[in-house]
């Protein structure tokens, strides 16, 4: 019978079946030089394998088999490729992953998240820092006794009669508390899987969500549910002093201009208030008005506007300091764009307990409801100690 091995190449025939071990062992005795560059083959393989795993990153380049003695046509095939693989070089053969695809190596490539969350900027209220602020302990309500008039006196002689004087009449200032809420759903997953604090972020945004609230308030809040604001009270014009004014309605100085502020307009809302009251007196303007006003110059043409001499400092307008309040009208017509005068005097805010903040997990399963409410009240002390400039011509 005649039987045929192949191996590299090699062909050996017998006409006899001997021992298959026997005639291996001939054949590696007789071809030991190409058996060796066999092995050296092999062990190329086995370096490029190493570099496809490490250009990769997997274990292994196909599926783990072993090449046997009689795989000589898949030997041949395993030959072109590698052979065209080293010829192409390795950078080329992955010249087609890139980060634009996911699947192409998209997958690997991951931004970088902030450990901080940008935030939008509100513009905040200078009221509470210009104004007087009481803190409730208990009661629903701030009340004071107010002394508006004034009483009689005269100059007499030595012997004139002495008859009764005029007397003078007290009133009452009222300030109702008022509430502002705010409830936020947040399911538990995200509580607890979130990066960020979300149980801090929902009570900052809550808490400056109130300031700029109450802030709008205390400006021009009609006061049903919420506080009165200052530009909400009647107002009179400079005709009408503070001693013949009634009291709760405030004086205000026309502009001299139709839809524009005068220097000499300014000078006259500084000059309307009472001396006492100027000491401690602050402008509160919106940031449109002030940058109309940082333009305007006097008879000397000097500016009447003044920067801060140290950093953080406010800015003055006739010695006296401005504060920024965009809920103030802007320059216009019939409006009332800057206000004058001793806020602590003129202004009250109240407060009870502040910021109240409860979590309430069980309600609304599996959500976790932030529940915030504040009470806070605000209203017009004192009339005559602050004044109004009004955009009008006559």
């Amino acid at each position: 019978m005649m039987h045929a091995l192949k191996l590299a190449g090699l062909r050996l025939e017998t006409k006899e079946a001997p021992d298959p071990l026997v005639e291996l062992k001939t054949l590696f005795t007789g071809h030991h030089d190409e058996v060796k560059k066999l092995a050296a083959e092999m062990k190329k393989f086995d370096g490029w394998a190493t570099e496809l795993e490490r250009k990769f990153n997997r274990s292994r380049l196909g599926g783990g088999g072993q090449i046997g003695l009689g795989d000589e046509k898949d030997l041949q095939t395993e030959h072109k490729a590698i052979g065209a693989y080293i010829k192409a070089g390795l950078e080329n053969e992955l010249k087609d992953y890139s980060v634009g695809t996911d699947p192409q190596g998209g997958y690997v490539v991951m931004p970088q998240r902030s450990e901080t969350m940008m935030k939008r900027l509100f513009d905040a209220t200078p009221m509470r820092r210009l104004s007087r602020v009481i803190t409730l302990d208990a009661a629903d309500s701030w009340e004071e006794p107010v002394d508006p008039s004034d009483i009689g006196g005269t100059w007499v002689g030595e012997t004139e009669p002495r008859p009764e004087t005029d007397s003078g009449s007290l009133g009452l200032l009222t300030i109702p508390l008022n509430e502002i809420y705010a409830l936020q759903k947040v399911t538990q997953k995200l509580l607890d899987t979130s990066y960020l604090n979300i149980g801090q972020w929902i009570d900052g945004k809550i808490a400056d969500k109130f300031a700029r609230s109450e802030g709008l308030a205390f400006v021009s809040g009609d006061g049903v549910k919420k506080p009165r604001g200052f530009m909400s009270y009647a107002a009179d014009s400079v005709a009408t002093g503070d001693e013949t004014r009634d009291w709760n309605v405030l004086q205000y100085v026309i502009s001299g201009a139709a839809t524009t502020v005068t220097a000499d307009s300014l000078r006259d809302v500084y000059w309307s208030l009472k001396a006492g009251y100027r000491t401690n007196a602050s402008w509160v303007m919106a940031s449109s008005t002030a940058n109309a006003l940082d333009k305007l110059k006097d008879g000397n043409g000097d500016y009447l506007w003044r920067s801060g001499m140290t950093a953080g400092s406010p800015p003055s307008l006739l010695n006296a300091p401005v504060a920024f309040d965009e809920n103030m009208p802007a320059i216009g017509a019939g409006l009332f764009p800057i206000a004058f005068g001793d806020f602590k005097v003129g202004y009250t805010i109240i407060d009870r307990l502040g910021l109240r903040p409860l979590r309430d997990p069980y309600t609304a399963k599996p959500h976790v409801l932030f529940y915030t409410y504040k009470r806070v009240g605000g209203g017009l002390s004192n009339s005559e100690a602050i004044k109004l400039l009004k955009v009008s011509a006559s």
